[in-house]
């Protein structure tokens, strides 16, 4: 019994980091109707930037952070002017295509600018864990859950309650409409791509603190994309809510079946079940669901 709720322990932090991922997949997609299969490239460079303003630049870490953040917001600004921004409008099979040119070019980029070779990462939260009875809770994964939670109820707060978010949940919903009325499609996409690039940065912060950096940090937004899925492309809440349920199956599976399967299952096991979901409901969870009149 110990075993099983440690096990599940485990994997509610592990799935609300998978949650932060997520939600920049939402605030994207939310505003610009994009579903960025670059995101994972987009959180690789953040923690580059992060790790650059804490060693190259040498800055202490409650600068190198915010430092990281601004870089990674005007990185996604460039990604929005000078990728997508001409692409609206077009067939999704067109933007599909642009999100894979753009993770071949930024994992082609980073390979030029930092090189192939791995690297410590800085140690940002502490080490060690929390006991409570028999459960052992990692403190930096506990710290990392807090602040998912955070961040999502601050974003829905915002989609809910303010104007700049209600233009977004507009534009998410229709972009001829938001037009008609008044609202700017180009400057919602902005707002969102930002915010997406920010929460990615976050993200890497959080899941790489004290561990190895490299190209293969993108792998963190492939594994994420089913949360997103299952969660609804729409759905902040939606997000960390299916996070948890992805991170308790992968733990589960993890803790019983892997040594059947050669440590195999807990890899494959998000992506089972968000086809098992979406086989039930395409719109994920707690997506919208689009009533279309024929």
């Amino acid at each position: 019994m110990v075993e099983l709720i440690q096990s599940l322990s485990s994997g509610v932090l592990l799935g609300l980091l998978y949650g932060i991922v997520a939600l920049s997949f939402v605030v994207i997609y939310r505003a610009s109707r994009v579903v960025n299969l670059a995101q994972g490239e987009v959180l690789m460079i953040g923690a580059f930037l992060a790790w650059m303003a804490a060693t190259s630049f040498g800055l202490p870490l409650f600068l190198a952070i915010p430092a990281a953040l601004v870089m990674s917001a005007c990185f996604g600004l460039m990604i929005e002017r000078f990728v997508f921004r001409p692409l609206t409008g077009q067939p999704i099979f067109s933007i599909v295509m642009a999100s894979i040119g753009l993770i071949i070019l930024l994992r082609g980029a980073t390979m030029v600018i930092w090189g192939p070779a791995t690297r410590p990462f800085p140690q940002v939260f502490p080490l060690g864990g929390i006991e409570i009875g028999p459960i052992m809770l990692n403190t930096a994964l506990l710290i990392g859950g807090g602040i998912t939670i955070i961040c999502a109820e601050g974003l829905h707060w915002f989609f809910m309650r303010t104007d700049a978010g209600l233009r977004l949940a507009a534009v998410a919903e229709d972009h001829t409409t938001a037009l008609s009325m008044g609202i700017s499609v180009k400057k919602s996409a902005i707002v969102a791509w930002v915010l997406g690039a920010t929460l990615a940065t976050v993200a890497a912060i959080i899941m790489l603190s004290g561990s190895v950096l490299g190209v293969t940090a993108a792998e963190i937004g492939f594994r994420a994309l089913p949360v997103a899925l299952l969660g609804g492309l729409e759905s902040v809440r939606g997000a960390v809510l299916a996070g948890i349920i992805v991170g308790m199956a992968e733990a589960l599976a993890s803790t019983y079946l892997d040594p059947m399967t050669n440590g195999a299952l807990s890899q494959i096991s998000p992506f089972i079940l968000i086809i098992l979901v979406l086989l039930i409901r395409p719109q994920g969870l707690f997506g919208w669901k689009i009533i279309e009149r024929i």
